[in-house]
């Protein structure tokens, strides 16, 4: 099985067994993307043991042709996918209990399974394509670790053009420039510039306010290479650091550095997460680190698996996730770095290679 599109499907009809349905609704794009190489942002995917059928519209009609070729059965629907669902699924007369995506189903549209596919029964199910997306193969791997080597290229020119003065929309304009220039095909989520005390806000909004000398400055930010992304966070300081600035950001590289390189398949996200914590909570700061440790990322920004206090289950072997400590004190500022990293055999690698150092802009 060359193609890793079938290797997908074996494992996730092998899901669906132990799920007990005969074949699974799949809306999710990003699932849609992971099982058929589809793009588009209009599909519904049926899959069963004997048949996988694409459904999407009159726009994507060439687009599918190219990613997705005889590996499904398409349907190319002139008004509505679902008009077309029930057509294929007609079709399929050993197919009684289908599962959909509780996760991802809106309820309009469980409300189109109620109301037009009373032939068949509908079981919600949870996870069953992200339980397989969380182990990434090393196609999957390189193209994150392209989508970081974007992400780092663009940070050191944007930080090449940071000065005094300069708004927070401007820094993000730079930085989204420089992204595209790099070759990024979009923005995996708002890139996030946070100066001075905004720095304290962990998910801030890039604002008008203008940087002043002194201020740390957060910018946390993505790139995406052929779907897949990258999530990188540094902290600098514009101007020379004080010696507080200096203290916060040594706690953070270390819990960083630390939680990088002992994180490894098999631990659970409640001890990955512990041990960034631990190390912060040690140098007394434990209450101004409020979020969680980490959380995997893929063809998605932010996906299975979470490295968090309440996360039991194991990480995977392949697994690409993010370590993103920080100490955030409100009206003065806070300090966050973040990496991928891949949970290899042999242990973690981190692909986002750029200096954890404190950098001064001056």
């Amino acid at each position: 099985m060359s193609d890793p599109r079938q290797r997908r499907l074996a494992a996730l009809v092998h899901g669906l067994t132990t799920a007990h349905v005969d074949g699974l609704l799949v809306t999710s794009l990003a699932n849609v993307r992971y099982l058929t190489g589809f793009s588009g942002s209009s599909a519904l995917l049926l899959v069963t043991p004997r048949d996988v059928v694409l459904i999407t519209d009159f726009r994507y009609q060439t687009q599918v042709a190219e990613e997705v070729g005889d590996f499904a059965r398409v349907g190319i629907e002139p008004q509505s996918l679902w008009i077309g669902l029930w057509q294929h699924l007609g079709q399929l007369p050993h197919v009684k209990v289908v599962g959909f995506e509780s996760a991802h189903l809106l309820h309009r549209d469980f409300q189109r399974l109620l109301e037009n596919g009373t032939r068949w029964q509908w079981r919600p199910t949870v996870d069953l394509v992200e339980t397989l997306r969380e182990r990434k193969d090393e196609n999957e791997v390189a193209l994150i670790e392209a989508a970081a080597k974007v992400a780092t290229t663009a940070l050191e020119k944007t930080l090449r053009q940071v000065r005094a003065g300069m708004t927070e929309l401007e820094v993000a304009g730079v930085l989204e420039k420089a992204l595209r220039d790099e070759g990024s095909e979009g923005f995996p989520f708002p890139s996030i510039v946070a100066s001075g005390p905004r720095a304290a806000l962990p998910h801030a909004r890039s604002s008008p306010r203008r940087i002043e000398t002194g201020d740390f400055l957060l910018i946390d930010f993505g790139a995406e290479v052929h779907g897949y992304c990258a999530d990188v966070t540094r902290t600098v300081v514009v101007g020379r650091a004080t010696g507080e600035q200096r203290e916060i950001y040594e706690v953070v590289r270390g819990a960083n550095e630390l939680a990088s390189q002992r994180v490894h398949a098999g631990l659970s996200g409640r001890d990955a997460d512990a041990l960034a914590r631990d190390y912060i909570q040690s140098r007394g700061y434990g209450e101004l680190f409020g979020h969680s440790l980490g959380h995997g990322v893929g063809l998605e920004v932010h996906e299975a698996p979470r490295l968090a206090r309440t996360a039991e289950g194991a990480l995977a072997e392949g697994a690409v996730v993010t370590i993103e400590p920080g100490i955030y004190r409100p009206g003065w500022g806070g300090v966050r770095i973040e990496d991928d990293v891949v949970l290899e055999a042999s242990g973690p690698r981190i692909l986002t290679q750029f200096t954890r150092e404190l950098i001064e802009l001056t």
